[in-house]
């Protein structure tokens, strides 16, 4: 059985619907699919944007970006379904998820709060409406469909926003009512980052939360492989954005797709990787504009590593802005036990996580998002040493499993970096990534300089191919 979950842009309008429904039904030739979607691109933002409207006492703008969402799913209905009375009955679908959106607009506006339970919900109708109008479609086509309420099966606890799933409940749920569906051939549409409490309340995963979806569902129903639809031909090696000669990466291990999804590769979710590995199921990373390529496949097989494997030791390049560099001094640290231990827990009182961190027998150094925190970490650090940040910093990391077996990838990676000023050099914990900072500025000159070190024309490229698409995900 596969689990395929398509993103906002691979659903945002009737003709990429049109697309990922042909895709599934591609799919469903050789066992009926679980497919996991997205809200329409865009929409998620749109529902927040209502949300906090009604919640300050703008009830004029939440009713009219109610009107927007409206307008969009009733044109993307009416030009996907032309049976009139499928047609009409889908109508009357999309219609009551609106009211229902409208009357929380007016509900929040009278207790002139949004509370984070009222927020889930707002989120919530972006994908009861791109998984109703997709299922109704596909229906239409003379597929077998059933439509699922992801909420009868995501059982989460109540931390609203960032939910997490009561796994036995939920497994025993989709065994209950999404397996059996399966088993008979029927193609079942559910929604992506929702969930509901015990006692029916809606929540969220929070955004990105989708693919952790599909990889949770695929997990609980012991799926053959998930597939993560998105607009870019996989994994890729770079951010072509900055770099139009990235391509695209046959094969990750999961270690390595782990480590770009939290170094800040834009594709997969962080919390995508966990579930899969807990069962060894293939994550394939996939273009619904360009369904023919082959992607990215995420996978610990040997025997699918050893066969697509090539003689270099870096699999892609990752960067992350919007960070600042703290660094710190104190001669208290010489030979005390337990200073560094007094120095994280001022990061965990203010809920900041640290990104990439170096130290010395009298020094810290460390990277940081850099947001409205940092100022009170500094005060608080203060009274413990000198403190010095540097803004406008970014992290970049080379990662590669080969990395850990190799000499010289160092010399190499700051050799190709001769002409950028390094601010800080950490090497990571997994030994699969060698990272350091640099100003934002100088982010696509190091990038264009390591990509050409390690990518260059020539370079044996099993395990690549051309990108067709220049985007980045979505």
């Amino acid at each position: 059985m596969t689990v395929m979950k398509f993103g906002g842009t691979s659903v945002g309008t009737a003709s990429a619907m049109k697309q990922a429904m042909s895709i599934v039904a591609d799919r469903a030739t050789s066992g009926a699919p679980l497919v996991v979607l997205s809200a329409c691109s865009g929409m998620t933002n749109l529902l927040i944007r209502t949300s906090e409207a009604a919640g300050s006492g703008n009830l004029r703008e939440a009713m009219e970006c109610s009107r927007q969402i409206r307008e969009h799913h009733t044109a993307m209905a009416a030009e996907l379904v032309r049976d009139p009375e499928r047609g009409a009955l889908l109508r009357e679908k999309v219609q009551g998820y609106i009211d229902e959106l409208e009357m929380l607009i007016k509900g929040v506006d009278i207790v002139g709060e949004l509370t984070p339970r009222s927020f889930d919900t707002f989120c919530s109708f972006g994908e009861l409406l791109s998984t109703t109008i997709f299922a109704a479609a596909l229906q239409e086509d003379g597929h077998e469909v059933v439509w699922q309420d992801v909420r009868q099966v995501m059982i989460t606890d109540g931390n609203f926003s960032s939910a997490r799933p009561i796994e036995e409940l939920c497994v025993e749920a989709a065994g209950r009512f999404i397996a059996p569906e399966l088993e008979s051939g029927r193609i079942v549409i559910t929604q992506g980052f929702v969930g509901a409490t015990q006692d029916g309340r809606t929540t969220t995963l929070g955004r990105g939360g989708s693919d952790y979806t599909a990889a949770l569902l695929g997990s609980w129903l012991h799926a053959g492989r998930i597939e993560i639809w998105t607009d870019v031909d996989g994994v890729m090696t770079c951010d072509p954005r900055i770099v139009p000669e990235a391509r695209s990466i046959r094969v990750l291990t999961f270690s390595e797709a782990a480590e770009l999804a939290y170094l800040g590769a834009k594709v997969l979710h962080p919390d995508t990787i966990a579930p899969a590995v807990s069962k060894n199921i293939p994550v394939y990373v996939l273009n619904s504009r360009h369904p023919a390529a082959k992607g990215t496949v995420i996978t610990n097989d040997q025997a699918l590593l050893e066969g697509m494997s090539y003689g270099g030791l870096v699999k892609s390049i990752a960067v992350k802005k919007g960070q600042c560099i703290i660094n710190f001094r104190s001669n208290r640290m010489l030979g005390r036990h337990g200073f560094l231990i007094e120095f994280f827990s001022v990061f965990a009182a203010e809920g900041v996580s640290v990104e990439m961190i170096s130290t010395s027998e009298v020094s810290v150094s460390l990277t940081v998002s850099d947001s409205g925190a940092v100022d009170r970490l500094v005060r608080r650090l203060q009274d413990m040493g000198d403190v010095e940040v540097e803004h406008n910093v970014a992290t970049v990391s080379v990662v590669g499993d080969s990395l850990r077996m190799s000499r010289g990838v160092s010399g190499r990676i700051f050799s190709a970096l001769k002409e950028v000023n390094i601010r800080m050099i950490s090497q990571g914990a997994s030994e699969i990534n060698v990272g350091f900072v640099i100003e934002e500025r100088e982010v696509p000159q190091a990038l264009r300089d390591l990509h050409h070190e390690f990518f260059a024309e020539g370079f044996p490229g099993a395990i690549f191919q051309k990108p067709a698409s220049g985007r980045n995900g979505e």
